[in-house]
């Protein structure tokens, strides 16, 4: 059960590592925000190209979690919607594919921002 567990702290831990770097050696040129449309659009092209599922099958959650893994969901999801549905699955099955992960991220923010009293 826990047999994936360094690899995916080595890996996902490597994906950050890259980010963190990235802001701290240009400031003032590349933002969070430029990171994140950066992970998510590279793990479209990954996944598109077949090097993402490799990944995760090596670090599991450590390649699942990270922003890329998102884009890779989103890929896999166009790309299955595309079979199943034509062109226009290409929009609906990234959206199918990702709308669990995006509800559970909004509910829990919500859970926690009224439990709890945010300061801002």
């Amino acid at each position: 059960m826990f047999e994936n567990v360094p690899m995916a702290f080595l890996i996902g831990g490597l994906i950050c590592v890259i980010g963190q770097l990235i802001m701290d050696l240009t400031p003032f040129v590349v933002t969070p925000a430029h990171i994140l449309v950066g992970y998510v659009t590279t793990g479209v092209i990954i996944s598109a190209i077949g090097l993402y599922e490799p990944l995760v099958n090596l670090a599991g959650a450590g390649a699942t979690v990270p922003l890329s893994g998102f884009g890779h969901a989103l890929a896999q999801g166009a790309i299955q919607g595309v079979t199943s549905k034509g062109l226009i699955g290409a929009f609906s099955g990234g959206l199918e594919a990702t709308a669990t992960g995006v509800a559970i991220a909004i509910i829990s923010g919500f859970t926690i921002a009224t439990i709890f009293n945010p300061k801002g």
